[in-house]
């Protein structure tokens, strides 16, 4: 009765949304080699050999030159915005500055290691989401540094009601969108380490959390991680889940789930686990019991390969949906499950 209940509400939460728009498919390869008209196998053939590149080296793949053109705008509330530019230049100018808001911890003092989280909302989070979990951080003595995603906020073009270009059927438009997330959540990071914190964490929800995972394997600042929803592979979600419904219908009859797992791979966290074993870590997984957007399998197959390869965890199955996570009393269960563990990890 109560998994009839939640997915109707999940179902319900997720019809809410009118402007899911189903988009053509396209490989993308205009993102990496310019323009031009192959066929399918031949653009498969080289979406594959890029990919292959990338997976060779992911810690270059996922590194750019430090930033030196951070600028900090002071708000009369005491929160600030700190810009910068992108790592990563994509076509849309609006989407090449990087927008963060600046929570300063109200009880950092000398007395202690100044600790700081970077936050990672959700897909097509607005400007306010996630910005009460930031001050509830911020009330506990963690700075939070909220970062808009690429395509968001700000970020996002004149032509887009939503944030499409993250997550969609151009197969690699999404991959290195999502790669451009990471370059900035890293450049996001080091602002922080100049700013004098010592004990640095990352919190990310949803697609967030994917991405905050392929931050953390790859910056070794971070010394803890909440992963809040939680996948082993980018492609599953998107090929199964109840918000990507859309994605999924631009993307049937032009390539299979196995070739998309494949050429996704850069952007999935199973890929990574072999990174954080054996690293002085923290992380918190959680997941939500009766998730349609993050299927719960997929969640519970996470679970076990951290287990698997030994990499220390801890767990928070939540009694809710994906959606409905955002509502009362499920928000605030949330939140002060990743609170207590990010501010339990970061002390000293």
């Amino acid at each position: 009765m109560l998994s009839l209940f939640f997915h109707s509400w999940e179902r319900r939460l997720a019809d809410v949304s009118k402007d899911r728009v189903v988009r053509p498919f396209e490989w993308g390869l205009d993102w990496i080699q310019g323009n031009g008209h192959p066929s399918d196998v031949q653009a498969l053939d080289r979406a594959e050999r890029y990919v292959e590149s990338a997976l060779a080296d992911t810690q270059a793949w996922f590194t750019a030159p430090l930033c030196e053109s951070y600028r900090v705008d002071r708000q009369a509330d005491g929160t600030s915005w700190v810009t910068f530019p992108t790592a990563l230049s994509t076509p849309h100018q609006e989407n090449n500055i990087v927008w963060t808001r600046y929570f300063p911890g109200l009880r950092n003092t000398s007395n202690g290691p100044r600790r700081a989280v970077l936050v990672l909302p959700q897909w097509n989070a607005d400007p306010r989401g996630h910005v009460g979990l930031c001050q509830l951080l911020a009330r506990f003595g963690m700075s939070a540094l909220r970062l808009s995603l690429p395509y968001h906020d700000a970020r996002m073009p004149p032509e887009l009601a939503r944030a499409d270009y993250i997550v969609s059927s151009n197969v690699i438009r999404t991959l290195e969108v999502c790669r451009q997330a990471v370059l900035d959540a890293r450049r996001a990071i080091q602002w922080l380490a100049r700013e004098g914190y010592e004990h640095i964490g990352i919190l990310g929800t949803s697609l967030g959390s994917c991405l905050s995972m392929l931050t953390t394997c790859h910056e070794p600042l971070v010394r803890a991680q909440a992963l809040n929803h939680i996948s082993p592979y980018f492609a599953d979600v998107v090929w199964r889940g109840l918000s990507t419904r859309h994605v999924r219908a631009g993307l049937n009859g032009h390539i299979t789930l196995d070739q998309l797992r494949q050429l996704w791979m850069p952007i999935s966290p199973q890929f990574y686990l072999d990174r954080l074993a054996g690293r002085e870590l923290r992380t918190l997984l959680v997941y939500a019991r009766y998730d349609l957007t993050f299927p719960v399998d997929l969640s519970r197959h996470l679970v076990d390969a951290f287990r698997d390869k030994c990499v220390p965890f801890q767990l928070s199955v939540l009694p809710c949906g994906h959606y409905s996570t955002g509502s009362a009393p499920f928000k605030y269960l949330d939140g002060a499950v990743l609170t207590r563990f990010l501010y339990n990890s970061l002390q000293s």
